[in-house]
C-alpha cells in the first residue's frame, strides 16, 4: 500500500503516516528493506509501497478510528482461526505409576 492508501485506510493525513513509518524504522521493529519497495507505476511515475507487516505495525502505532478498526479486524481474525492447537500433558504427582492388571 502507498502512503496515500495508508492515510485513507487509517483516516489520518499523510504526515502522520510518514511519522509513524519513521518511528517503526527507528525503533527497529521492521527494517526498510523488509517493509518498503519502490515500484514503477503504469503512468511512468514511481511510488513507495509498504508490506503487510508495516500495515500491522502502523495499525498499532497510529491512534485513530480507522486504525482501531484495523486492529479489531486483525485481532478478531487471530481469535477466530479455524486451526485449533491441542496441548496434552499429564500430571504425575510424585507417585510411581502402578502397572495396570
Amino acid at each position: 500500500m502507498s502512503e496515500m492508501e495508508l492515510a485513507d485506510l487509517f483516516g489520518v493525513i499523510t504526515p502522520t503516516v510518514r511519522a509513524a513509518i519513521r518511528f517503526v524504522y527507528k525503533s527497529g521493529v521492521l527494517k526498510e528493506y523488509e517493509a518498503q519497495k519502490y515500484i514503477r507505476l503504469e503512468n511512468e511515475y514511481y511510488a513507495d509501497v509498504y508490506s503487510f507487516p508495516m500495515v500491522i505495525a502502523l495499525a498499532f502505532r497510529i491512534n485513530s478510528y480507522g486504525a482501531e478498526q484495523v486492529r479489531n479486524i486483525l485481532l478478531e481474525r487471530m481469535y477466530l482461526r479455524k486451526e485449533k492447537i491441542n496441548i496434552y500433558f499429564s500430571l504425575n504427582m510424585g507417585e510411581k505409576a502402578s502397572p495396570m492388571n
